[in-house]
């Protein structure tokens, strides 16, 4: 039984128990860079909470040797959970109010969304575009969020200039940054760095740069850390670090910052970032494969000849 297969075959399942009048849709999600992942929707009379689960992780349980019954036990267990979990009121979707200040931002890449950008608000920031969410939950095991779409800014009788303002103040609070060299994050990476060194080790409060040539910028949750090189300070603060310009390499979860005087050219960066892409980071999270350069002196990220002016603080 193929994935396809397996997936049709819970829907079956769930749909012939009739459990508390559960129904089970298969959905199909048009994800970051096009790419597509197959799950099913839960809906239950009564309750305003239809989960999207993806069922990848149960299909490897399959294969492994469980039963389909087994596996829809499972996956009702993981149903009544998200139930339980009393962390967000799905209720409060529906009221700009209630959600203003969980609206933060990520980049993506232009080229590759072209049909999600299509049904978004969004802005364009070089060969990347930004985007909104509603932050859901955050921690260091990761993020919930939910897409703003079109349909939602017509339902909450907003703009993408509202959105844009709510998201400057929120994705930088919410999601504060944290740059790190990286000997240092690669002992994070493998588990041998202490949480109490953290905040010591973080060159945006200890403002030192030890001797690496490349620092690894992201955010406290690991999580789209991309979006840190639009905050206001943050490239600014690096700057003054490392008291020259630098270049920045691409990825969704995190971003390299090579200063200019370590002698890598950008083509050699570029085959770098490039590399990577292909044999170490998943389709849906590639963010690019162009280096950019920030300017200290213009406070702009400039790529192929084109610059973005950072946005800077205001008091």
């Amino acid at each position: 039984m193929n994935y396809t297969e397996f997936v049709h075959a819970v829907e079956t399942m769930i749909n012939q128990r009739k459990e508390g009048g559960l129904k089970a849709t298969v959905y199909t999600a048009v994800k970051n860079n096009d790419t597509r992942r197959t799950g099913v929707i839960l809906e239950t009379p009564g309750i305003n909470l239809s989960p999207t689960i993806y069922l990848e992780e149960f299909y490897e349980s399959y294969l492994g040797g469980k039963t389909i019954n087994e596996i829809v036990d499972e996956l009702l267990e993981t149903y009544e959970k998200i139930k339980k979990d009393e962390s967000w009121d799905y209720e409060k979707i529906f009221d700009f109010q209630k959600v203003r200040e969980r609206i933060v931002y990520r980049l993506v890449n232009t080229e590759k969304n072209e049909q999600m950008l299509q049904d978004v608000p969004h802005r364009e920031i070089l060969d990347l575009s930004l985007i909104y969410y509603v932050l859901l939950n955050a921690s260091e095991k990761g993020t919930t969020a939910m897409l703003i779409s079109d349909r939602h800014m017509d339902q909450w009788k907003t703009t993408e200039e509202i959105l844009w303002s709510e998201a400057d103040r929120n994705t930088r609070r919410l999601l504060m940054a944290e740059c790190f060299t990286m000997q240092y994050a690669m002992s994070e990476l493998l588990g041998a760095a202490g949480k109490e060194a953290r905040r010591e080790q973080n060159l945006l409060e200890s403002e030192e740069k030890g001797e690496d040539k490349m620092y690894v910028l992201s955010n406290r949750a690991r999580s789209n850390g991309a979006a840190c090189m639009i905050y206001p300070y943050v490239l600014r603060m690096m700057g003054d670090i490392l008291e020259e310009d630098f270049y920045i390499l691409p990825s969704s979860i995190h971003v390299i910052l090579v200063p200019a005087s370590a002698g890598i050219s950008v083509a050699e960066m570029e085959k770098m970032v490039c590399e990577i892409n292909e044999t170490q980071v998943p389709e849906e999270e590639i963010l690019g494969s162009h280096v950019y350069r920030y300017s200290r002196k213009n406070k702009t990220i400039s790529m192929g000849g084109k610059a973005y002016q950072v946005k800077e603080e205001t008091k």
